[in-house]
């Protein structure tokens, strides 16, 4: 059976987060932490933030020398519930400024480069 064309054409989601920002929990369990993004998940909208998000999780032993057991990992977390972070520790969003033909991301709340 054949897929429709749609599924096909679709397009990949912008996000405005990427992969090395400095971000703050504004919603869930960890309201208020900040943690660098280590991966950003565009087909799901979800990032990984390095010490948010914390779970237990049951490993396998894969070797002689691994351990194995209950480790707690970094889990994803929705999008929208972070916000990138300025120099100055506020949250904000992040908007684009045209500079001598480059786009620049900027600050929403003060404009300064990030």
């Amino acid at each position: 059976m054949r897929k429709s064309t749609k599924a096909a054409v679709r397009h990949r989601k912008r996000s405005k987060i990427r992969k090395e920002d400095q971000v703050r929990v504004i919603a869930g369990k960890d309201k208020g932490k900040i943690g660098k993004v280590l991966r950003v998940d565009r087909k799901r909208d979800r990032v990984l933030v390095e010490r948010v998000n914390i779970v237990k999780k049951a490993m396998k032993r894969r070797s002689q020398s691994d351990r194995g057991g209950i480790v707690e990992i970094e889990a994803p977390i929705h999008i929208s519930n972070v916000a990138v972070v300025t120099k100055s520790g506020n949250a904000t969003r992040v908007g684009y400024r045209v500079e001598n033909g480059k786009k620049a991301r900027v600050a929403r709340k003060t404009g300064e480069a990030l």
